[in-house]
């Protein structure tokens, strides 16, 4: 790997089965608690649909992210797809997208687990999510994985208590999953803007690319398992809500999958389900802790962050420094700012990172047919970030811009200094 200054590696510890439930723990989130209501007030009927076109987009950019991932099996993801087949800025841009966005989705999703566990103290209990996940990560990635495999059954169990008790509901009604776009083309297309931000954990498998074992073999079979997993999971729990409640009932729901219980008839089970919320935005934290830290790695081993963040544990094995920091700043912002409502600049910096995941994929083969899919992803990543409401396009473009200035100053720095910037 080309520019690397790392004191030393990360440990290959994962297998097959840790890559996928680590892959799990991030996509059956929170966010199938609470993605399917603006996806259905934005698609209506289309709410399907819309789940299809974001189920391609993430197959293609699944698909990339495995071929790179397998030739590329560092830390830090799109970042070093980017700047080895791209070059430094493009990889920057992708470093950049996912630190930052991911950071306050770190935050939003501890505020997320406070919200639910105990409203009242909300930032508290955020704040002891935080400084929990981060020790864990600490001791180590497979102690990471042995805690998601509980979490992801957890959240397995609850799934399919909601998916059985709404079909097998005397409210449950066929006739209101009719697939027509009632919302238009754009309403599908925002909603599988929306719906792609919670099958966009896959990119957790190659971010963890160096500490995977036999990577070539692994990754490319670990990502489309449990994007296929994903799929399959929230294909039936949206069959089943809207077959209780409708796309109108859907988009106006304040609770999703709770309502649908409680209009199925079943109304003790509302608390179960918002335990399996709470326990599935522990599950995405501690997944995103681990994906932003070890981005942050990979670039501070390019200094792009500070060098002092590069370093590795040398009994752990694990990149300690960028943890720890990245739980410290999660923490202050879980613990000052509520940011649930101000992070629709993620989904934007999400597309725009696995943009240049397809970018980079194009360049792998000359053929047309081994084109095909990267073409398609990085269309569809371009279509889906600008078809999200206004206000996360306009403060996702703002982040950007503010990375590629932060960029330009370091490099007038270095040229100024007539050193490399590594």
């Amino acid at each position: 790997m080309t520019g690397s200054t790392a004191p030393s590696e990360l440990r290959r510890t994962l297998g097959v089965g840790d890559a996928v439930v680590i892959g799990l723990g991030s996509m059956i989130g929170a966010g199938i608690f609470a993605a399917l209501a603006p996806a259905a007030h934005a698609a209506g009927s289309g709410l399907l649909l819309g789940l299809a076109v974001a189920a391609v987009v993430a197959y293609c950019n699944a698909t990339s992210s495995a071929r790179l991932a397998a030739l590329y099996p560092a830390s830090g993801g799109t970042y070093v797809y980017g700047r080895e087949r791209l070059g430094e800025f493009w990889g920057y841009l992708a470093g950049w997208s996912f630190v930052v966005g991911k950071t306050a989705s770190c935050a939003a999703m501890a505020l997320t687990v406070g919200a639910y566990v105990w409203p009242g103290q909300a930032h508290a209990v955020a704040v002891a999510a935080v400084v929990a996940l981060t020790a864990v990560n600490y001791g180590g990635v497979q102690k990471s994985a042995w805690l998601t495999r509980a979490i992801v059954a957890v959240v397995l169990a609850v799934l399919a208590c909601v998916v059985v008790v709404c079909l097998g509901s005397g409210e449950s009604d066929a006739g209101r999953l009719d697939v027509g776009a009632s919302g238009g083309v754009g309403g599908v297309l925002q909603a599988a803007g929306l719906l792609f931000f919670a099958f966009a954990g896959y990119a957790r498998i190659a971010t963890l690319g160096e500490e995977v074992r036999d990577p070539a073999r692994t990754i490319p079979r670990a990502i489309p398992l449990a994007l296929g997993i994903a799929l399959g999971v929230y294909a039936c729990v949206a069959v089943a809500v809207l077959s209780v409640l409708g796309p109108e009932g859907l988009g106006d729901a304040g609770a999703p999958l709770a309502d649908a219980v409680r209009a199925a008839g079943v109304p003790g089970l509302a608390p179960v389900v918002r335990v399996g919320a709470a326990v599935a935005a522990l599950g995405s934290l501690l997944a995103l802790i681990l994906g932003v830290s070890r981005t942050t790695l990979a670039m501070a081993r390019d200094r792009h962050l500070p060098g002092a963040l590069a370093a590795v544990h040398p009994r752990f094995q694990v990149p300690h420094r960028a943890e720890l920091a990245v739980g410290a700043v999660v923490a202050v912002l879980a613990a000052t700012v509520d940011v649930r409502g101000a992070i629709g600049f993620s989904s934007f910096g999400v597309l725009a990172y696995y943009a240049v995941a397809n970018a980079s994929a194009w360049t792998l083969d000359s053929k047309p047919t081994a084109r095909v899919v990267p073409a398609v992803g990085l269309l569809g990543c371009v279509v889906l970030a600008f078809s999200l409401p206004g206000v996360s396009v306009v403060t996702g473009a703002g982040v950007l811009v503010v990375g590629v200035v932060a960029y330009g100053v370091r490099q007038w720095a270095v040229e100024r200094s007539g050193g490399s910037g590594r």
